[in-house]
């Protein structure tokens, strides 16, 4: 059920059974335990990614490399001077 249908079926939820809202309410459950889930998978992600990109600063700064880039910068620059104020995603190398 998308987010338009989940609003459109509590439009008219006066006139449902007892045993219509329980079965909704049923599998508004179930959809909020699957959203969860998968919000804790996503979390498990953003901290394995974390711990990467903490990794290799380290090694980076071990190695004498500098923590930030011109390529970071330039990133940065970018960044600030959107318009629309909405992160957007790297070109791909060779499109810029």
């Amino acid at each position: 059920m998308d987010a338009d249908d989940s609003f459109q079926v509590l439009i008219g939820i006066q006139s449902y059974t007892d045993d219509e809202l329980k079965s909704l309410a049923a599998q508004l459950e179930l959809e909020e335990k699957d959203i969860s889930r998968r919000r804790r998978i996503l979390h498990g992600k953003l901290d394995i990614l974390r711990a990467e990109m903490v990794r290799r600063l380290r090694d980076k700064r071990g190695a004498g490399g500098t923590l930030v880039g011109e390529d970071d910068i330039a990133r940065l620059s970018e960044i600030l001077s959107t318009r629309s104020g909405k992160w957007q995603p790297p070109s791909p190398p060779g499109e810029d």
